[in-house]
């Protein structure tokens, strides 16, 4: 790879693409960008957007009390009372001066009185906030301030929560919560915690992490007052938006990147690229090299502005380059897109797929702040902690970032291998894609080991975004051939077998579909356990997962059990259950779906079927002996 050549393919490819948006499409998007502006604004602002509009009808006089309660209530279609219409159902409330005079017989009517009375409450709300004398008006204000728990959680496994007190390591004050200062303050002579009729509380939330202003804080909770009804628990709000905030421009660039690559396979528009002397890896790189740098770009942008704004001040280069993982994982499934789709209605839903899948093992790990092993799946969870002021580890960094970067090279790679004329032009389906791909890579017998290796990675992105997403059922038991299991560990045993057992095998299929591998079953089971041997050694690569601490928890341990032994076992043990025994139970499995693979596409999917099922009852009877 020549660095002349490859900035010259970028600066074409910025040159040639300058012109590709056209006024339609960005009228589009300046529409777009206002309506979620407006539904952002309409959300903060905590407005209806008026779908129950006038769904209760309530019969009041304009002298009752409640008749300005009803009209500033858009829910109430208020009328005059009139109780044969109540009787016929055509009223749900009825009340004369301040009595109500229908009992609810159903369940609107129910509803409709339930909601009635948080009506009331918020008039009474509002009326006392306008009278000048608030200390009387509001006897007792709370003021609650979140901070950043110092201590362990107690749903971090690798700590313990007690305090060294011997206390179970959380403290309540009154008006506050565990983990928060809160001060009650009463009316009178502004004793007893606070100042007459208000509450203080010292300290900021998070110390010097990101700070969203009064509307950021009434969203995410880290600093509520008021009266004892307006307290509600918080919620990790302030950190999805920040993730989001780097998530979302991504989607937009890989759209681009997707539509420009696939224009260089129709109508071989791409033959021109093949036929000069830059290489594929020039092509590729300097093709991709404008995407990435813009991608990262819009994060570095985003992140000054966040600090420099006031709003995350502590942000610094390490949220940019939390997100050089993740921009690559997204260009790279969507090259690896571009060179299976046939069309650019076929790229919009590999591309689709790939936003959806991506955001999701992106996404949903950084929801699990009080877990840190889990947190740390996703690389956002370290632009989340950037941003907030907290510190990030070297190994914390390594763990989050290497899996998806990996994966991401380990693509393009595979992309390359159909960046060439005889792949880029043909009209194949996408699974047959796949297959070529694949096949590209094998060169000998002895490429089975190889690609069992080189497919690793993406095992080991699967099984930790499979190990996020059913962390929250680890607590659900289920009697499995009579033992007690957590549901979140049975089904990422079950996950674990499938994607290891697909990862060792289908580039068997592969060479065999293009002819690669004798069709014997002696040379398939040569291959299987080849291929066995491959994933094994390659799979202590796993031992990664030591640096955050992931087999601490015991979805965590029974997903990687196969790489990380448990301290005090015996060295003996250690030998037959975490090497002689893991290498025989690939071997023999990847031997079952080889030889299924040399005899066909049926009797392939049926091995491999077996072959999950053998690794599931091995890994659930690992599990089970060492609980």
């Amino acid at each position: 790879m020549r660095p002349d050549k490859l900035l010259r393919v970028a600066k074409w490819e910025v040159t040639k693409n300058a012109g590709g948006v056209d006024r339609r499409t960005i009228a589009i998007m300046a529409v777009a960008i206002v309506a979620m502006g407006g539904v952002a604004g309409v959300a903060v602002a905590g407005a209806s957007p008026g779908l129950d509009a006038g769904i209760y009808r309530i019969g009041v006089e304009q002298s009752s009390p409640y008749y300005d309660v009803a009209a500033e209530d858009g829910s109430f279609r208020v009328q005059l009372p009139d109780r044969t219409a109540a009787a016929r159902g055509d009223q749900e409330l009825v009340f004369v001066g301040t009595t109500l005079q229908t009992v609810p017989r159903t369940s609107k009517q129910a509803a409709a009185l339930t909601e009635f009375r948080d009506t009331t409450e918020r008039y009474n709300d509002r009326t006392l906030a306008r009278d000048d004398n608030q200390t009387a008006a509001f006897p007792v204000t709370v003021t609650l301030v979140y901070r950043a728990q110092d201590g362990p959680s107690p749903l971090d496994t690798r700590t313990d929560t007690a305090g060294s007190d011997g206390t179970d390591g959380t403290e309540t004050t009154d008006g506050g919560a565990a983990g928060g200062d809160g001060t009650a303050g009463g009316g009178g002579d502004g004793t007893a915690g606070g100042t007459a009729g208000g509450g203080t509380g010292d300290g900021a939330a998070g110390g010097g992490g990101a700070n969203l202003g009064n509307i950021g804080a009434q969203l995410t909770g880290d600093v509520r007052g008021g009266t004892p009804s307006d307290i509600s628990p918080p919620f990790p709000f302030e950190s999805l938006v920040l993730a989001f905030l780097y998530i979302v421009p991504m989607n937009f660039v890989i759209q681009a990147y997707g539509s420009s690559m696939l224009s260089e396979r129709l109508n071989r528009r791409g033959e021109l690229l093949l036929v000069t002397p830059a290489s594929r890896g020039d092509i590729i790189a300097g093709k991709t090299l404008p995407y990435f740098a813009g991608a990262l770009g819009v994060a570095a942008a985003i992140t000054a502005a966040l600090r420099f704004s006031g709003i995350a001040p502590s942000g610094s280069a390490i949220a940019v380059l939390a997100i050089l993982p993740i921009a690559l994982l997204f260009l790279s499934a969507t090259f690896c897109g571009a060179m299976f789709a046939r069309s650019f209605k076929e790229l919009t839903f590999v591309t689709v797929t790939i936003t959806v899948s991506l955001t999701s093992y992106a996404f949903v790990p950084a929801i699990f702040t009080d877990v840190t092993p889990i947190a740390l799946i996703s690389p956002l969870t370290l632009v989340v902690m950037d941003l907030t002021g907290q510190a990030v580890t070297l190994s914390e960094f390594a763990f989050s970032t290497m899996p998806p970067l990996v994966t991401a090279l380990v693509l393009f790679g595979l992309g390359a291998g159909l960046y060439r004329e005889e792949d880029m032009f043909t009209q194949r389906s996408i699974p047959l894609k796949v297959l070529d791909a694949l096949a590209g890579r094998i060169k000998s017998r002895k490429s089975a080991a190889k690609m069992s290796a080189v497919l690793l990675p993406f095992v080991v992105v699967a099984e930790l975004a499979a190990i996020a997403f059913l962390f929250v059922l680890d607590s659900v038991s289920l009697n499995v051939f009579g033992t007690n299991q957590s549901l979140g560990i049975v089904l990422i045993l079950v996950v674990v077998a499938l994607v290891e057992e697909l990862a060792k095998s289908l580039h068997i299929y592969a060479g065999y579909a293009h002819a690669r591998y004798e069709r014997t079953v002696r040379s398939a089971l040569g291959l299987g356990a080849l291929s066995g041997l491959g994933f094994f050694v390659a799979e202590k690569g796993l031992l990664i997962a030591r640096l955050s601490d992931l087999e601490s928890l015991p979805i965590g341990n029974a997903a990687l059990q196969g790489a990380t032994p448990p301290a005090g076992v015996p060295l003996w043990v250690v030998a037959l259950l975490f090497l002689f025994a893991p290498l025989a139970l690939h071997s023999v499995t990847a031997a079952i779906s080889s030889v299924g693979a040399q005899r066909g596409r049926s009797a392939y999917a049926a091995a491999v079927g077996v072959a999950v099922v053998v690794h599931f009852a091995y890994n659930l009877t690992v599990v089970s002996s060492l609980a």
